[in-house]
């Protein structure tokens, strides 16, 4: 997976973006050395989206169908984006 900065994708966006788009291959974009952001295509947000939303719905009916106290919320998602990672 292609790594940049911010400067030089700066220069080249619209091909970063057509990397993406046409070839599906994300940008990571760093800024001072760190990871910041990615570019990826549409589709790849797009399932990504429908991906946390199916696995926050798994979550809340596995923690209803339990007999325990109430978990907030708030629990359920840290556990989800710990899940993702």
């Amino acid at each position: 997976m292609p790594t940049e900065s911010i400067r030089d994708v700066r220069a080249h966006l619209a091909e970063v973006v057509e990397r993406a788009d046409r070839d599906d291959t994300p940008t990571v974009i760093t800024r001072r050395g760190k990871e910041v952001a990615a570019i990826v295509s549409i589709e790849v947000l797009r399932k990504y989206q429908e991906w946390e939303e199916r696995e926050i719905n798994r979550l809340i009916d596995e923690r209803m169908a339990t007999r325990s106290a109430g978990i907030p919320i708030e629990d359920v998602m840290k556990e989800t984006l710990a899940r993702s990672e």
